[in-house]
């Protein structure tokens, strides 16, 4: 076992199983994803940490715990269709392509899209799908989605929910007084009714529209 493999083993028993992850496919993704592949070389060393890290454009790989209760909290199975707003590193898509059909992912910025399809297309992910665009606007084209995962604070974009099949989850930090956020589920309920969970505080990036608001 190779080093890294070792510290993604830990990184699993000690940030996730013993936090409370309990979902067999995320656990399975978690250790199947290497991390550090997503990671600029000169910050790799802090790859499998119990926190973010930096990836250039001013923007973050999400602390490993975060990708695993949002991809928890989405319920990702086979079978389905995902919707990644916000891919950065593209981390966050390896790891819901492992369990899921495709995932569909929207960057803001270009370095980070191509940034980040290179390391999927490196890594053999051909079933993730990349694009430069504003994610609050979904992917309307790709409609509808099993789950949407956004990696990004703000309030709840419509455009987003619309986007969902009926039952669908959207897992999204909500920004709210204060510069608080919390991270939600919403699950679509009916054509025009949805439902919320409150999944306790989190603390990421703003989301921005293709305006920079």
């Amino acid at each position: 076992m190779s080093d890294y493999e070792t510290q993604r083993e830990g990184m699993v028993a000690d940030q996730l199983e013993a936090r409370g992850i309990s979902d067999p496919r995320v656990l399975l993704a978690m250790r199947a994803v290497p991390r550090h592949c997503f990671i600029p070389s000169e910050n790799r060393g802090h790859a499998y940490r119990d926190g973010p890290v930096p990836i250039g454009q001013d923007q973050t790989i999400s602390q490993p715990y975060i990708v695993a209760i949002m991809a928890e909290l989405a319920d990702l199975a086979p079978g389905q269709t995902v919707l990644d707003v916000g891919m950065g590193s593209g981390y966050a898509a390896a790891v819901a392509a492992q369990i899921v059909s495709h995932v569909y992912a929207i960057e803001r910025h270009a370095p980070l899209t191509r940034q980040a399809s290179n390391v999927l297309d490196s890594l053999g992910y051909q079933n993730v799908t990349t694009r430069t665009g504003d994610g609050t606007k979904g992917w309307p084209e790709m409609a509808p989605f099993d789950a949407i995962l956004v990696a990004a604070a703000g309030d709840v974009p419509r455009a987003l929910c619309e986007q969902l099949k009926p039952g669908g989850r959207l897992v999204i930090p909500v920004s709210g007084p204060g510069g608080r956020q919390m991270l939600k589920r919403i699950t679509r309920t009916g054509d025009d009714t949805w439902s919320e969970m409150d999944a306790g505080g989190v603390a990421f990036v703003p989301l921005v529209n293709e305006a920079g608001r």
